[in-house]
């Protein structure tokens, strides 16, 4: 039996699990919160020392944490840009999270290649405010001095792997985080460095992309570093997904990646072909509407939280009574309709109660997700079942419409750190690679996510006419819009 551990850095906090590396089980657990300021106002800042990632995993490891582990995974949260000038250190902060400041140079970026069906064609994906690429053509623009002494970029999870390795001359990424900057393409397995130089207006050292099984190196000590991943591949690694399975998730906005054996190209850019960190591809089509569509039905219906509304929810019934609510509160990705509204349709008399609208919040978003679900099923993925994710997917209400809706079975896994899971998990492949024992081609099997499995079963019918009802409303109101 060997040790591993996975240490996920997400935007707040870093979590790492140690773990059985032939099983998956979890012996023991740390925490620690970043120790960053929140900007005026409130809200997460979209600028963030890199430093404050190595103290927050140098007191989550305290302890004695990770005594006897012999191989170490690394995830970090994805869209992340660490600058670096020829000597390694950081330019600037690192640019994090969906940066808003960045939305006018994604429009600039679009036009520049010719189109959204162009930067679709070169790197399987459209640029959208929150990825690197984008971030780098609004730092040539607003800090041009910075943008001219970067020489090297790297993504969250790579700068830690290179820290934990002493600083080598040899920076790695992987293919899961090179799939998401915008100028590294899925289905050629390349760089796009002309791409990176429409962005920042010159050439700049990229990190040489590894295998999944490959390891980013040795530290002086012995201790052996997997390649790393972005925390959504991490995720999926870590909750154990294969060819027929797809995961929702639900945050205020929401997102649906599925396993498929091919990267996607689609023209329309509501599909993202990102990389999975097992040598597989992991298509994400993402809605800008989700677990906010309840918070604005909860505030509008005056009920203090969630499961209020929830409860308010299940007085109603499947339809809500012909209330029909397309949820594009913040416009909308999927469909692409960056400047519409939402819809409420379907009002009489007798729909004109709380409970019903409040069912029609649920019933709303989950058509949403079901829309992108379906977006992946037209393009030829499999989806057998779906695994639901985010604290919404405890309420009543969701787990009551979701199976019907989507036309699956759903699957609700406990809550677990899956993202530190899938980088143990990944830590474990790469040492089993290096002693021998595991091939490079297969990941070691683990135990799967303790969940609970939810079937559509007689209401099946009944939620696929509420479905085709939402589909009506959103082809009357918005015709042609969801069209791949």
């Amino acid at each position: 039996m060997g040790i591993v551990a996975g240490l996920d850095s997400s935007p707040d906090f870093t979590r790492i699990v140690v773990c059985d590396s032939d099983t998956g089980a979890v012996l023991r657990q740390g925490y620690a919160p970043h120790p960053v300021e929140s900007p005026e106002g409130g809200g997460r800042p979209s600028d963030v020392d890199p430093q404050a990632w190595l103290l927050s995993l140098g007191e989550a490891a305290g302890g004695g944490l990770l005594e006897g582990v012999q191989a170490i995974g690394v995830s970090a949260q994805s869209n992340s840009v660490v600058p670096l000038d020829a000597q390694g250190n950081t330019v600037r902060p690192a640019m994090v999270g969906g940066d808003k400041r960045a939305q006018v140079a994604a429009a600039d970026l679009i036009d520049a290649l010719g189109g959204r069906e162009a930067w679709a064609q070169a790197v399987g994906s459209v640029p959208q405010a929150a990825q690197p690429v984008t971030k780098l053509r609004w730092l040539a623009r607003t800090e041009p001095e910075a943008a001219a002494r970067t020489a090297v970029l790297l993504q969250a999870h790579d700068w830690l792997v290179w820290q934990l390795l002493g600083r080598p001359v040899r920076r790695t990424t992987d293919r899961g985080g090179a799939s998401g900057t915008g100028y590294w393409s899925a289905a050629t397995g390349g760089y796009r460095p002309d791409l990176v130089e429409l962005a920042l207006g010159h050439q700049v050292m990229l990190p040489e992309v590894i295998g999944p099984a490959d390891a980013a190196g040795t530290t002086p000590e012995g201790l052996l570093i997997s390649a790393g991943t972005g925390e959504t591949q991490a995720a999926a690694f870590g909750l154990g997904i294969g060819l027929g399975d797809a995961v929702v998730s639900l945050g205020a906005s929401g997102s649906v990646m599925a396993v498929h054996t091919e990267p996607l190209v689609d023209q329309s850019g509501m599909i993202t072909a990102l990389a999975d960190a097992t040598g597989m591809h992991l298509p994400v089509v993402t809605t800008l509407n989700a677990v906010r569509t309840l918070r604005g039905a909860a505030e509008l219906l005056g009920v203090p939280d969630l499961e209020s509304l929830s409860e308010l929810a299940m007085k109603s019934t499947p339809g809500a009574h012909g209330l029909v609510l397309l949820p594009y509160l913040e416009g909308e990705r999927t469909p692409h309709l960056p400047h519409t509204a939402g819809t409420l349709a379907g009002l009489r008399r007798e729909s004109m109660r709380p409970e019903h609208l409040a069912r029609a919040a649920f019933e709303g978003m989950l058509c949403g997700l079901a829309d992108a679900l379906d977006v992946l099923r037209g393009r030829g993925v499999d989806v057998r079942r779906v695994f639901l994710l985010g604290a919404a997917a405890e309420l009543p209400a969701v787990r009551a419409a979701a199976p019907a809706l989507f036309g699956t079975q759903v699957v609700v896994p406990q809550p677990a750190d899956y993202a530190a899971i899938g980088s143990a998990r990944q830590a474990a492949w790469a040492l089993g690679v290096s002693q021998g024992t595991l091939d490079p081609r297969t990941p070691p099997v683990w135990q799967g996510a303790v969940a609970q499995v939810l079937e559509p079963g007689e209401e099946l019918a009944v939620g696929q006419a509420v479905r085709q009802q939402f589909v009506t409303v959103r082809e009357q109101t918005h015709p042609g819009a969801l069209r791949v």
